[in-house]
């Protein structure tokens, strides 16, 4: 593996010590699809009922790990918010990194690194449940990021050697690089008006990743503040807001005032997503070794409640879609 692929993978997978312990309601077991003793979580009205109805008739993707090195599974599932109508969307003998929803809840992009493989990009279509390889080539293709309209793709790749941003034409498969820099710029995720992105990049201090938003029409870069290391930044639909990794929090930022709401060390090194509405996030934690639960929180307060994931695996990269 270069020196790049590993800074990337480096900034994406960094661990941190931490645990929080959430209640949650009561469930029932069950059987997956992959034959993995998983938990169905009884319906919890309290948070739900509250909700607009595009955060409550959307959807809830993410990943469940079991295993590690050469033993790893990871399983991609989608969900209701209240942690019902759980459907298994694919699994692998590998990793699955980092799913994203298009804009109108369609399709799901991801990344999938198996032994005999690099990262490659796979686009899922969510109506007839078809999958296609979106980016194959040579190199760590992460943290895909579609377009409002979803004729694009944003990731990064280490194809050309260093970790840099790329968009893709996802009709015709035409690509056009757009950072150019010695640094690591990665995790790209478009602006709701398509006029920008945020990502991240390491160009201040090497291995002090740092939050950037870069303007297609100046194709010029500027910094959004924050007080230390931070990550995985994607924005609400509404623009308004930013979630992200906050040195160990997960956190939310309102970007018109700077306000910073830290929700949780996740004990993960995984980030807050928002809801569609902007109104609530979601994110993973551990509980103990090989298990998790997803929370999900309202902003307007400290309501919270969990889904719990299969039993003996770990729950990562949630995304709230429509």
């Amino acid at each position: 593996m270069s020196q790049a692929q590993a800074k990337l993978i480096l900034i994406k997978t960094a661990s941190l010590a931490a645990f929080i312990s959430l209640a949650s309601g009561c469930a029932t077991t069950m059987q997956n699809g992959v034959g993995q003793t998983v938990v169905q979580p009884t319906i919890n009205p309290t948070l739900t009922a509250g909700m607009p109805a595009i955060d409550r008739q959307g959807h809830i993707a993410y990943v469940e790990e079991q295993g590690s090195g050469t033993n790893k599974h990871s399983a991609l599932y989608m969900i209701s918010p209240d942690g019902s109508n759980r459907q298994l969307l694919t699994s692998v003998n590998g990793y699955i990194y980092a799913p994203t929803w298009s804009m109108d809840g369609s399709k799901l992009a991801y990344s999938v690194q198996t032994t005999a493989s690099y990262p490659f990009i796979y686009v899922y279509n969510v109506a007839d449940k078809t999958v296609f390889k979106a980016v194959g080539a040579a190199g760590s293709n992460l943290s895909p990021s579609f377009s409002a309209d979803g004729s694009k793709l944003l990731y990064s790749s280490t194809a050309g050697g260093n970790a840099d941003i790329y968009e893709l034409q996802l009709s015709d498969g035409s690509v056009k690089q757009l950072t150019t820099l010695p640094s690591t710029e990665v995790q790209p995720s478009y602006a709701p008006d398509g006029r920008s992105f945020v990502y991240v990049s390491d160009k201040a201090r090497a291995g002090k990743p740092q939050l950037y938003r870069y303007s297609f029409a100046t194709q010029q870069a500027q910094r959004i503040p924050t007080a230390s290391y931070a990550a995985s930044p994607q924005l609400s639909l509404d623009g308004s807001k930013l979630g992200y990794l906050n040195g160990r929090q997960a956190a939310v930022m309102t970007l018109a005032t700077g306000q910073v709401v830290n929700l949780a060390e996740t004990g993960l090194d995984e980030p807050a997503r928002l809801s569609p509405s902007g109104q609530y996030a979601v994110y993973p934690v551990r509980s103990g070794p090989t298990g998790g639960s997803l929370v999900i929180r309202s902003l307007n307060g400290s309501a919270s409640y969990t889904i719990s994931s299969g039993a003996g695996t770990t729950a990562r990269a949630p995304v709230w879609g429509r």
